[in-house]
């Protein structure tokens, strides 16, 4: 599924890829936030951290009825506040995508997959 975008000089298609992508590089900027865990769950209790390149495969677009809806599977800092990181993650993926992209997204959902340490190098 792509997002189509006309302007006076033609036509633009974005795929959902892409929306993922900046989705995820948006949301790695956010304090507390570690990476993006796999949608495709758990492998022994614990959340599989996916690496820079498949950031995308933690995120999932849908779009109905003129609505965009992102779904995000992240993994946060022990000693954050969750639900502040969450918010965080939230408000920057709207906002970059709305800048970048020029869409609203009416919802991001987040799902916290795990927590852990942050070593201070």
């Amino acid at each position: 599924m792509t997002l189509d975008v006309s302007t006076n000089y033609g036509q633009i298609e974005v795929s959902n890829d892409v929306i993922a992508t900046i989705a995820g590089v948006a949301a790695m900027d956010c304090y507390g936030l570690v990476g993006m865990a796999s949608r495709k769950q758990l492998k022994d209790g614990i959340a599989e951290l996916l690496g820079r390149e498949n950031w995308s495969k933690g995120i999932e677009v849908r779009s109905e009825n003129e609505e965009m809806e992102i779904d995000m599977h992240i993994i946060v800092g022990y000693g954050t506040k969750i639900s502040e990181v969450a918010h965080n993650v939230q408000s920057k993926v709207k906002y970059t995508l709305g800048q970048m992209v020029g869409i609203t997204v009416n919802r991001v959902n987040i799902y916290v997959q795990g927590v852990r340490l942050v070593s201070e190098e």
